[in-house]
Protein backbone atom coordinates (compact mmCIF):
# COMPACT_ATOMS: atom_id res chain seq x y z
CA UNK A 1 0.00 0.00 0.00
CA UNK A 2 2.80 2.43 0.91
CA UNK A 3 4.57 1.77 -2.41
CA UNK A 4 1.32 2.33 -4.31
CA UNK A 5 0.77 5.68 -2.56
CA UNK A 6 4.38 6.69 -3.30
CA UNK A 7 3.84 5.90 -6.98
CA UNK A 8 0.69 8.04 -7.05
CA UNK A 9 2.47 10.88 -5.28
CA UNK A 10 5.46 10.85 -7.63
CA UNK A 11 3.18 10.84 -10.68
CA UNK A 12 0.35 12.96 -9.33
CA UNK A 13 0.27 15.39 -12.26
CA UNK A 14 -0.26 12.47 -14.64
CA UNK A 15 -3.17 11.16 -12.57
CA UNK A 16 -4.72 14.63 -12.41
CA UNK A 17 -4.59 14.84 -16.21
CA UNK A 18 -6.03 11.33 -16.61
CA UNK A 19 -8.92 12.17 -14.27
CA UNK A 20 -9.52 15.38 -16.23
CA UNK A 21 -9.72 13.48 -19.55
CA UNK A 22 -12.24 11.10 -17.97
CA UNK A 23 -14.35 14.03 -16.71
CA UNK A 24 -14.41 15.66 -20.17
CA UNK A 25 -15.33 12.39 -21.89
CA UNK A 26 -18.13 11.70 -19.38
CA UNK A 27 -19.43 15.26 -19.77
CA UNK A 28 -19.52 14.87 -23.55
CA UNK A 29 -21.07 11.41 -23.31
CA UNK A 30 -23.87 12.72 -21.06
CA UNK A 31 -24.31 15.71 -23.42
CA UNK A 32 -24.05 18.15 -20.54
CA UNK A 33 -23.67 20.97 -23.05
CA UNK A 34 -27.47 20.81 -23.42
CA UNK A 35 -27.93 21.46 -19.70
CA UNK A 36 -26.03 24.72 -19.23
CA UNK A 37 -22.49 23.34 -19.38
CA UNK A 38 -19.77 24.61 -21.70
CA UNK A 39 -17.25 21.85 -22.41
CA UNK A 40 -13.75 22.61 -23.70
CA UNK A 41 -10.56 20.52 -23.68
CA UNK A 42 -9.15 22.66 -20.85
CA UNK A 43 -12.28 23.72 -18.95
CA UNK A 44 -15.79 22.79 -17.88
CA UNK A 45 -18.11 25.71 -17.11
CA UNK A 46 -21.65 25.71 -15.76
CA UNK A 47 -23.94 28.76 -15.83
CA UNK A 48 -27.31 29.03 -14.10
CA UNK A 49 -29.54 31.90 -15.21
CA UNK A 50 -32.03 31.40 -12.39
CA UNK A 51 -29.65 31.95 -9.50
CA UNK A 52 -31.24 35.30 -8.56
CA UNK A 53 -34.53 33.55 -7.73
CA UNK A 54 -32.71 31.32 -5.25
CA UNK A 55 -30.83 34.27 -3.74
CA UNK A 56 -34.03 36.34 -3.41
CA UNK A 57 -35.72 33.53 -1.47
CA UNK A 58 -32.68 33.18 0.78
CA UNK A 59 -32.54 36.94 1.34
CA UNK A 60 -36.19 36.98 2.37
CA UNK A 61 -35.28 34.81 5.39
CA UNK A 62 -32.03 36.54 6.29
CA UNK A 63 -32.51 40.19 5.30
CA UNK A 64 -31.70 41.75 8.68
CA UNK A 65 -28.60 39.62 9.18
CA UNK A 66 -27.48 40.24 5.59
CA UNK A 67 -27.70 44.02 6.11
CA UNK A 68 -25.40 43.78 9.12
CA UNK A 69 -23.09 41.41 7.25
CA UNK A 70 -22.91 43.70 4.19
CA UNK A 71 -21.79 46.68 6.30
CA UNK A 72 -19.29 44.48 8.15
CA UNK A 73 -17.87 43.39 4.79
CA UNK A 74 -16.67 46.89 3.96
CA UNK A 75 -14.78 47.26 7.24
CA UNK A 76 -13.52 43.67 7.03
CA UNK A 77 -12.34 44.28 3.46
CA UNK A 78 -9.91 46.96 4.64
CA UNK A 79 -8.85 44.86 7.63
CA UNK A 80 -8.16 41.73 5.56
CA UNK A 81 -6.21 43.67 2.96
CA UNK A 82 -4.12 45.26 5.69
CA UNK A 83 -3.53 41.89 7.36
CA UNK A 84 -2.45 40.29 4.06
CA UNK A 85 0.06 43.08 3.39
CA UNK A 86 1.32 42.97 6.98
CA UNK A 87 1.85 39.20 6.78
CA UNK A 88 3.71 39.27 3.46
CA UNK A 89 5.93 42.24 4.31
CA UNK A 90 6.73 41.12 7.88
CA UNK A 91 7.45 37.62 6.57
CA UNK A 92 10.08 39.02 4.21
CA UNK A 93 11.63 40.96 7.09
CA UNK A 94 11.64 37.80 9.23
CA UNK A 95 13.59 35.91 6.57
CA UNK A 96 16.55 38.25 7.07
CA UNK A 97 16.10 39.33 10.71
CA UNK A 98 14.36 36.41 12.45
CA UNK A 99 14.69 33.32 10.19
CA UNK A 100 13.07 30.95 12.71
CA UNK A 101 9.80 32.93 12.41
CA UNK A 102 9.73 32.91 8.59
CA UNK A 103 6.65 31.08 7.26
CA UNK A 104 7.01 29.22 3.96
CA UNK A 105 4.50 30.33 1.32
CA UNK A 106 3.37 28.30 -1.66
CA UNK A 107 0.50 28.28 -4.15
CA UNK A 108 -1.73 25.22 -3.93
CA UNK A 109 -1.79 23.66 -7.41
CA UNK A 110 -3.12 20.08 -7.72
CA UNK A 111 -0.52 17.78 -9.19
CA UNK A 112 2.25 20.36 -8.84
CA UNK A 113 2.48 21.63 -5.26
CA UNK A 114 -0.28 19.32 -3.98
CA UNK A 115 1.11 15.88 -4.69
CA UNK A 116 0.13 13.42 -1.98
CA UNK A 117 -3.01 11.39 -2.60
CA UNK A 118 -4.56 12.46 0.72
CA UNK A 119 -3.86 16.17 0.19
CA UNK A 120 -5.35 16.03 -3.32
CA UNK A 121 -8.46 14.36 -1.94
CA UNK A 122 -9.01 16.91 0.82
CA UNK A 123 -8.33 19.81 -1.55
CA UNK A 124 -10.83 18.58 -4.14
CA UNK A 125 -13.49 18.04 -1.45
CA UNK A 126 -13.00 21.38 0.28
CA UNK A 127 -12.57 23.88 -2.58
CA UNK A 128 -16.17 23.59 -3.90
CA UNK A 129 -17.51 24.33 -0.39
CA UNK A 130 -15.28 27.40 -0.06
CA UNK A 131 -16.38 28.67 -3.48
CA UNK A 132 -20.10 28.22 -2.73
CA UNK A 133 -19.72 30.24 0.48
CA UNK A 134 -17.70 32.94 -1.28
CA UNK A 135 -19.86 33.40 -4.37
CA UNK A 136 -23.10 32.93 -2.45
CA UNK A 137 -22.14 35.90 -0.26
CA UNK A 138 -21.41 38.05 -3.32
CA UNK A 139 -24.78 37.13 -4.78
CA UNK A 140 -26.96 37.61 -1.71
CA UNK A 141 -25.45 41.03 -0.93
CA UNK A 142 -25.86 42.08 -4.58
CA UNK A 143 -29.51 41.04 -4.33
CA UNK A 144 -29.86 43.09 -1.13
CA UNK A 145 -28.41 46.10 -2.97
CA UNK A 146 -30.93 45.51 -5.81
CA UNK A 147 -28.22 44.71 -8.36
CA UNK A 148 -29.39 42.20 -10.94
CA UNK A 149 -27.54 38.88 -11.14
CA UNK A 150 -27.31 37.58 -14.71
CA UNK A 151 -25.77 34.18 -14.01
CA UNK A 152 -24.07 32.14 -11.35
CA UNK A 153 -22.05 28.97 -11.63
CA UNK A 154 -18.63 27.40 -11.53
CA UNK A 155 -15.72 26.52 -13.78
CA UNK A 156 -13.08 23.81 -13.59
CA UNK A 157 -9.77 24.33 -15.38
CA UNK A 158 -8.30 20.80 -15.28
CA UNK A 159 -7.81 20.81 -11.49
CA UNK A 160 -8.26 24.49 -10.65
CA UNK A 161 -11.68 25.63 -9.51
CA UNK A 162 -13.46 28.95 -9.90
CA UNK A 163 -16.93 30.03 -8.84
CA UNK A 164 -18.72 33.12 -10.06
CA UNK A 165 -21.79 35.25 -9.57
CA UNK A 166 -22.06 37.57 -12.54
CA UNK A 167 -23.92 40.82 -11.83
CA UNK A 168 -25.35 43.00 -14.57
CA UNK A 169 -22.35 45.22 -15.39
CA UNK A 170 -24.41 48.31 -16.15
CA UNK A 171 -26.41 48.06 -12.92
CA UNK A 172 -23.26 47.33 -10.91
CA UNK A 173 -21.40 50.35 -12.34
CA UNK A 174 -24.38 52.63 -11.63
CA UNK A 175 -24.83 51.39 -8.07
CA UNK A 176 -23.64 53.54 -5.16
CA UNK A 177 -19.98 53.17 -4.27
CA UNK A 178 -20.83 51.79 -0.82
CA UNK A 179 -23.12 49.20 -2.42
CA UNK A 180 -20.32 48.01 -4.72
CA UNK A 181 -17.87 47.82 -1.81
CA UNK A 182 -20.36 45.75 0.16
CA UNK A 183 -20.77 43.29 -2.71
CA UNK A 184 -17.03 43.00 -3.36
CA UNK A 185 -16.06 42.58 0.30
CA UNK A 186 -18.80 40.04 1.04
CA UNK A 187 -17.05 37.04 -0.54
CA UNK A 188 -13.80 37.23 1.41
CA UNK A 189 -15.62 38.20 4.62
CA UNK A 190 -17.89 35.16 4.37
CA UNK A 191 -14.88 32.88 3.95
CA UNK A 192 -13.12 34.25 7.02
CA UNK A 193 -16.27 34.13 9.15
CA UNK A 194 -16.86 30.55 7.96
CA UNK A 195 -13.29 29.69 8.94
CA UNK A 196 -14.03 30.99 12.47
CA UNK A 197 -16.99 28.58 12.67
CA UNK A 198 -14.75 25.68 11.63
CA UNK A 199 -12.10 26.79 14.13
CA UNK A 200 -14.75 26.73 16.87
CA UNK A 201 -15.11 23.00 16.15
CA UNK A 202 -11.40 22.32 15.78
CA UNK A 203 -10.47 24.16 18.97
CA UNK A 204 -11.65 21.15 20.93
CA UNK A 205 -9.37 18.71 19.11
CA UNK A 206 -5.91 18.37 20.70
CA UNK A 207 -4.06 18.37 17.35
CA UNK A 208 -5.32 21.88 16.59
CA UNK A 209 -3.15 23.11 19.47
CA UNK A 210 -0.13 23.21 17.14
CA UNK A 211 -1.78 25.95 15.09
CA UNK A 212 -2.90 28.11 17.98
CA UNK A 213 -0.71 31.04 19.10
CA UNK A 214 1.35 30.39 22.24
CA UNK A 215 -0.68 32.99 24.13
CA UNK A 216 -4.00 31.23 23.43
CA UNK A 217 -3.05 27.54 23.61
CA UNK A 218 -2.82 27.29 27.45
CA UNK A 219 -6.51 28.23 27.76
CA UNK A 220 -7.49 25.01 25.97
CA UNK A 221 -4.59 22.56 26.32
CA UNK A 222 -1.84 21.48 28.67
CA UNK A 223 1.51 20.30 27.31
CA UNK A 224 1.61 17.55 24.62
CA UNK A 225 1.59 14.03 26.05
CA UNK A 226 2.72 11.93 23.09
CA UNK A 227 2.42 11.20 19.38
CA UNK A 228 -0.39 8.92 18.19
CA UNK A 229 0.15 5.88 15.97
CA UNK A 230 -1.77 6.33 12.73
CA UNK A 231 -1.23 2.79 11.45
CA UNK A 232 0.84 -0.33 12.16
CA UNK A 233 2.65 -2.03 9.29
CA UNK A 234 1.76 -5.66 8.69
CA UNK A 235 4.48 -8.10 9.75
CA UNK A 236 6.57 -5.38 11.40
CA UNK A 237 8.20 -5.43 14.80
CA UNK A 238 5.52 -3.01 16.02
CA UNK A 239 2.75 -5.45 15.07
CA UNK A 240 4.56 -8.37 16.70
CA UNK A 241 5.05 -6.34 19.89
CA UNK A 242 1.33 -5.52 20.04
CA UNK A 243 1.34 -1.80 19.22
CA UNK A 244 -2.08 -0.60 18.04
CA UNK A 245 -3.48 2.27 16.03
CA UNK A 246 -4.15 5.33 18.26
CA UNK A 247 -1.67 4.25 20.94
CA UNK A 248 0.29 7.30 22.12
CA UNK A 249 4.07 6.89 21.94
CA UNK A 250 5.70 8.78 24.81
CA UNK A 251 9.31 7.52 24.75
CA UNK A 252 11.58 5.46 22.50
CA UNK A 253 14.80 4.11 24.05
CA UNK A 254 14.44 6.65 26.86
CA UNK A 255 14.05 9.61 24.50
CA UNK A 256 10.93 11.64 25.28
CA UNK A 257 8.50 11.77 22.33
CA UNK A 258 6.16 14.75 22.68
CA UNK A 259 6.23 16.09 19.12
CA UNK A 260 6.53 14.25 15.76
CA UNK A 261 9.98 15.77 15.16
CA UNK A 262 11.25 14.12 18.36
CA UNK A 263 11.49 10.85 16.43
CA UNK A 264 14.51 12.39 14.64
CA UNK A 265 16.41 12.27 17.96
CA UNK A 266 16.18 8.46 18.06
CA UNK A 267 18.76 6.37 16.17
CA UNK A 268 17.37 2.94 15.34
CA UNK A 269 19.54 0.13 13.94
CA UNK A 270 18.01 -2.88 12.15
CA UNK A 271 18.06 -6.02 14.25
CA UNK A 272 18.14 -4.21 17.59
CA UNK A 273 15.30 -4.11 20.09
CA UNK A 274 13.81 -0.72 20.94
CA UNK A 275 12.04 -0.01 24.21
CA UNK A 276 8.85 1.91 23.46
CA UNK A 277 6.58 3.47 26.09
CA UNK A 278 2.98 4.06 25.13
CA UNK A 279 -0.23 5.36 26.64
CA UNK A 280 -3.30 3.19 25.99
CA UNK A 281 -6.63 4.00 27.64
CA UNK A 282 -4.81 6.07 30.26
CA UNK A 283 -2.41 3.23 31.16
CA UNK A 284 1.36 3.34 30.53
CA UNK A 285 2.77 0.23 28.83
CA UNK A 286 6.34 -0.76 27.98
CA UNK A 287 6.91 -2.63 24.69
CA UNK A 288 10.00 -4.33 23.26
CA UNK A 289 9.93 -3.72 19.51
CA UNK A 290 12.21 -5.43 16.99
CA UNK A 291 13.69 -2.80 14.68
CA UNK A 292 13.39 -3.73 10.99
CA UNK A 293 15.31 -2.26 8.02
CA UNK A 294 13.75 0.44 5.86
CA UNK A 295 12.89 -0.74 2.30
CA UNK A 296 14.51 2.45 0.91
CA UNK A 297 17.64 2.31 3.11
CA UNK A 298 18.56 -1.08 4.66
CA UNK A 299 20.87 0.65 7.15
CA UNK A 300 18.04 2.74 8.60
CA UNK A 301 15.83 1.10 11.20
CA UNK A 302 12.05 1.30 11.47
CA UNK A 303 9.63 0.50 14.28
CA UNK A 304 6.98 -0.38 11.72
CA UNK A 305 4.46 2.35 12.48
CA UNK A 306 3.09 5.36 10.66
CA UNK A 307 2.93 8.15 13.20
CA UNK A 308 0.28 10.84 13.26
CA UNK A 309 1.13 14.24 11.82
CA UNK A 310 0.27 15.96 15.12
CA UNK A 311 0.95 15.25 18.79
CA UNK A 312 -1.82 14.55 21.26
CA UNK A 313 -2.46 17.21 23.88
CA UNK A 314 -4.10 16.88 27.26
CA UNK A 315 -7.14 19.17 27.16
CA UNK A 316 -7.16 21.85 29.86
CA UNK A 317 -10.95 22.01 29.52
CA UNK A 318 -13.16 19.13 30.71
CA UNK A 319 -14.50 18.38 27.24
CA UNK A 320 -13.31 18.08 23.66
CA UNK A 321 -14.56 16.52 20.44
CA UNK A 322 -12.64 13.35 19.53
CA UNK A 323 -12.78 13.72 15.74
CA UNK A 324 -11.15 10.80 13.96
CA UNK A 325 -8.12 11.52 11.77
CA UNK A 326 -10.01 11.79 8.47
CA UNK A 327 -12.73 14.12 9.81
CA UNK A 328 -10.13 16.26 11.56
CA UNK A 329 -8.01 16.62 8.42
CA UNK A 330 -11.07 17.48 6.32
CA UNK A 331 -12.07 20.21 8.79
CA UNK A 332 -8.46 21.41 9.01
CA UNK A 333 -8.28 21.81 5.23
CA UNK A 334 -11.68 23.53 5.23
CA UNK A 335 -10.50 25.94 7.93
CA UNK A 336 -7.17 26.58 6.22
CA UNK A 337 -8.52 27.23 2.72
CA UNK A 338 -11.49 29.28 3.95
CA UNK A 339 -9.26 31.56 6.00
CA UNK A 340 -6.38 32.04 3.61
CA UNK A 341 -8.49 32.27 0.44
CA UNK A 342 -10.56 34.91 2.20
CA UNK A 343 -7.55 36.91 3.42
CA UNK A 344 -5.42 36.75 0.29
CA UNK A 345 -8.39 37.30 -2.02
CA UNK A 346 -8.38 40.87 -0.68
CA UNK A 347 -4.89 41.54 -2.02
CA UNK A 348 -5.11 44.21 -4.75
CA UNK A 349 -4.38 42.14 -7.85
CA UNK A 350 -6.34 42.23 -11.15
CA UNK A 351 -8.01 38.82 -10.75
CA UNK A 352 -8.82 39.17 -7.04
CA UNK A 353 -11.54 41.01 -5.14
CA UNK A 354 -8.92 43.29 -3.59
CA UNK A 355 -8.18 44.81 -6.99
CA UNK A 356 -11.86 45.59 -7.57
CA UNK A 357 -12.13 46.93 -4.01
CA UNK A 358 -9.32 49.48 -4.46
CA UNK A 359 -10.49 50.44 -7.96
CA UNK A 360 -13.99 51.13 -6.61
CA UNK A 361 -12.57 53.38 -3.89
CA UNK A 362 -10.51 55.58 -6.23
CA UNK A 363 -12.94 55.40 -9.18
CA UNK A 364 -13.87 58.83 -10.59
CA UNK A 365 -11.39 60.55 -8.27
CA UNK A 366 -9.10 61.33 -11.22
CA UNK A 367 -8.79 60.74 -14.95
CA UNK A 368 -9.05 57.18 -16.22
CA UNK A 369 -5.40 57.28 -17.29
CA UNK A 370 -4.26 58.38 -13.83
CA UNK A 371 -6.40 55.76 -12.10
CA UNK A 372 -5.02 53.02 -14.37
CA UNK A 373 -1.48 54.16 -13.56
CA UNK A 374 -2.18 54.03 -9.83
CA UNK A 375 -3.82 50.61 -10.07
CA UNK A 376 -0.97 49.06 -12.06
CA UNK A 377 1.57 50.48 -9.60
CA UNK A 378 -0.36 48.84 -6.74
CA UNK A 379 -0.62 45.58 -8.72
CA UNK A 380 3.14 45.56 -9.38
CA UNK A 381 4.02 46.18 -5.72
CA UNK A 382 1.61 43.51 -4.48
CA UNK A 383 2.80 40.94 -7.01
CA UNK A 384 6.44 41.69 -6.18
CA UNK A 385 6.08 41.02 -2.44
CA UNK A 386 3.94 37.93 -3.09
CA UNK A 387 6.49 36.43 -5.52
CA UNK A 388 9.34 37.36 -3.17
CA UNK A 389 7.67 35.41 -0.35
CA UNK A 390 7.44 32.34 -2.61
CA UNK A 391 11.04 32.76 -3.83
CA UNK A 392 12.41 33.08 -0.29
CA UNK A 393 10.39 30.01 0.72
CA UNK A 394 12.02 28.06 -2.11
CA UNK A 395 15.44 29.27 -1.01
CA UNK A 396 14.81 28.12 2.56
CA UNK A 397 13.06 24.81 2.02
CA UNK A 398 13.34 24.02 -1.69
CA UNK A 399 10.32 23.34 -3.91
CA UNK A 400 7.47 23.03 -1.40
CA UNK A 401 5.00 20.19 -1.94
CA UNK A 402 2.34 18.76 0.36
Amino acid sequence: MALALDFITENSIIYVLIIWVIIVLVAKGLKLDKHGFEIKPYSLTYKNYGVQVILTRLLGKTKRATKVFSDLSVVAGFAMMGFAFWFLISNIVNFFVKPESFAEVTILIPGVTIQSASSLTYFLLVVPIVLVVHEGAHGIVATLEKIKIKTGGFAIFIALFAGFVEPDEEEFSKAKKISRLRVIGAGATSNVLFSFVIAALLIFHPAFALILPDQIRPFFYDEPIGVPIFSVMEGSGAEQAGLLKEDLITTVNGVSILLPQDFNKVKLKPGETAMVSILRDGETLEMSVLVTPSPEDPERGLLGITRGAFPSYQPAVPYYIPWNQEVFMFLLWLWMLSFFIGIFNMLPLPILDGGKFIHTIIDKKASEKTINGIMWSIYAFTLAIFILNIALSAMKSGFITI
